[in-house]
């Protein structure tokens, strides 16, 4: 039987910046695993659309997806727009919502690889403070999910972790910033908490200004790629099962 595709299900931007990175991520997925047919979709602003992608799925043939959203909390895009948009796919089609993707160890390594990347050593660890700087939401529980990373993170050596926020929440990624400096670190590194370019990853960067070290966005990362597959993985098991595979 063949295995389910993977369709990645990101939010899209008007910034172009946002679906290259996109693609870029979804060439390392393929890359990883061979054979695994992955596609894209976009919620919003680019092409092609999820339903347009699950049209031309089921055209073809495909009975069985997975919906991966590109997403780091479950937050009302998880919560609402992608199961409005999911429902109104073909009917022919099994479709499986995986699990968004964090938290997970694997996004932590990712965020460190980002950091050793714009500079800082493990023996900058215990006198660095990090913001780990987020797009911000509404939902509680998107909220309570970062905080807990943070304080994750925090475990493992660094001077102090601090939660901030692009939007919709605080404290912003300059009050965060200004925090670890009062707090007494010798030098503080904002890590945005975000897998592509935008609007709201530019408002980090901007926050960032009185800090010493600015770390890139998660990106293509292998580590961001593997998180995705885990998922996928995790999705299709149950999927095969009620298919007798």
């Amino acid at each position: 039987m063949r295995r389910p595709v993977l369709l990645v299900v990101a939010h899209g931007s008007r910034d172009p910046r946002h679906a290259a990175t996109v693609h870029d991520l979804v060439r390392r997925v393929r890359a990883q695993r061979p054979g695994l047919r992955v596609e894209t979709g976009f919620l919003d602003f680019n092409v092609p659309s999820v339903g347009a992608v699950l049209r031309s799925l089921d055209a073809e043939g495909v009975r069985d997806v997975v919906a991966l959203p590109l997403l780091l909390t479950r937050a009302f895009h998880a919560k609402a727009d992608i199961p409005a948009v999911l429902a109104e796919a073909p009917p022919r089609l099994r479709i499986r919502q995986a699990d968004v993707l964090g938290p997970s160890p694997l996004l932590l390594a990712a965020l460190e690889r980002r950091l050793h990347e714009a500079g800082l050593t493990p023996a900058d660890r215990s006198s660095t403070g990090v913001v780990l700087a987020s797009a911000g939401s509404s939902d509680p529980e998107a909220i309570a999910v970062i905080a807990d990373v943070a304080r994750e993170w925090r475990r493992t050596g660094w001077c102090a972790v601090r939660p901030a926020f692009a939007s919709a929440s605080l404290p912003r990624t300059e009050d965060a910033v200004r925090e670890l400096r009062e707090l007494g670190c010798a030098r503080v590194a904002v890590a945005p908490y975000v897998l592509a370019p935008g609007r709201l990853p530019d408002r980090i960067a901007r926050g960032a200004a009185g800090a010493d070290v600015l770390a890139d966005v998660l990106g293509p990362s292998p580590e961001v790629a593997q998180v995705l597959l885990e998922r996928y993985d995790a999705a299709r098991t149950p999927l095969l099962t009620a298919l007798g595979a």
